[in-house]
């Protein structure tokens, strides 16, 4: 079986010392010695300040946009859920428009003109997919213009730079996932990159119940902390990052290799890293990426069609300014293979199965 995904398991001598750190200390969770000893080593292996740790990627997003104060959002229907159900379940104004159809991401062009037929609208929400960056100067040019904010769900760019610079850097927050899926885990966990120190004391009081140390309660919070038990995957996991991302990018650039002339890839930041998050690709339709999903199965190879749905169809209560583009990329996206475990040897045989499956 060539699996769609496998995490990144740590080294389990090297997290049992941790944890028998942990446990002579006793020091649990709040903000313990590992979670700040992971604090810092992200925020310098990202290259990025106010890096806040928390229990997971939903929270990340629901924290970015409490923390700026922003409660009416356009954002983008080609996403996992979490990106729009993390701001519904906390009752905020939620809208949709367009992605550009070459990158699948968020299209600047249809944010303005959205934000132009409804004024209320205080902030952008767009998501690097499969940790292709957005048209993040455009996203700048219109937050100064607009005086809205920029969150960015950036599940997907672990150790992604956009000319020399982190990703996470771009926006006003950045919302990170931690999950056993992503690049980087910690089994389960996320962080928010803030652009603002002020916005991130608010967040750190927050995810404390809104506590802040030595002047009691200051803010509305909630628990949203990191465990040290946690922290010590992500430690151990870290020290393996680079040939994580170099392996996870060689993957990628072999499958694009093999599959440019064959099947629709999405047109990828020219600017960008690769972290070799995700391997999307675009068949003609719906029925065509079954029929691959299908075909690939029988040969013991997964795939899955993601994202889909698209997210207007799910949260059907909320305005869409039209989405023709999200509505041709869903209809025929598929993800192939790609994780750590792989070789290059299994990329070869997908690519393979691919041209003989007669899907094309």
């Amino acid at each position: 079986m060539i699996a769609l995904n496998s995490p990144l398991k740590p080294d389990l001598k090297k997290l049992h010392r941790y944890l028998e750190k942990i446990n002579q200390r006793g020091w649990f969770t709040n903000f313990g010695p590992l979670h700040n000893e992971l604090t810092e080593k992200l925020e310098e292996y990202l290259g990025v300040q106010n890096l806040l740790l928390v229990a997971n990627g939903t929270i990340a997003l629901q924290l970015a946009g409490r923390a700026l104060g922003v409660d009416n959002i356009v954002t983008t229907p080609f996403s996992f859920v979490a990106t729009a159900g993390a701001f519904r379940w906390q009752k905020d104004t939620l809208s949709f428009t367009d992605i550009e159809r070459k990158s699948y991401n968020l299209c600047p062009d249809a944010a303005n003109s959205a934000i132009k037929q409804y004024s209320s609208l205080n902030a952008i929400l767009a998501t690097h997919v499969y940790g292709n960056p957005c048209d993040v100067d455009q996203f700048e040019t219109l937050s100064n213009k607009n005086n809205v904010r920029v969150i960015y769900d950036a599940a997907h760019t672990f150790g992604v730079k956009v000319s020399d610079k982190s990703v996470l850097n771009y926006g006003d927050a950045s919302a990170l996932s931690f999950h056993a899926t992503k690049v980087f885990n910690t089994v389960e966990g996320g962080a928010v990159v803030f652009r603002e120190k002020s916005h991130y004391d608010k967040a750190r009081h927050m995810i404390n119940f809104g506590i802040d140390p030595g002047n009691g309660i200051v803010e509305t919070g909630i628990n949203g902390k990191l465990s040290e038990y946690h922290a010590a995957v992500g430690l151990v996991n870290l020290e393996r990052m680079d040939n994580v991302l170099e392996h996870r990018a060689a993957l990628f650039e072999l499958y694009r290799s093999g599959l440019k002339d064959i099947v629709e890839l999405p047109e990828w930041h020219s600017k960008a890293t690769l972290n070799g998050a995700y391997m999307p690709i675009k068949m003609r339709s719906s029925e065509k990426a079954k029929q691959l999903i299908n075909k690939l199965a029988d040969n013991n190879i997964q795939s899955r069609a993601y994202f889909s749905p698209a997210l207007n169809s799910v949260f059907t209560d909320c305005i869409s300014y039209g989405t023709p583009n999200s509505d041709e990329v869903v209809d025929g996206i598929l993800c192939l293979p790609l994780h750590i475990d792989m070789a290059k040897e299994d990329v070869i045989t997908v690519i393979e199965n691919i041209k003989k499956s007669g899907a094309l």
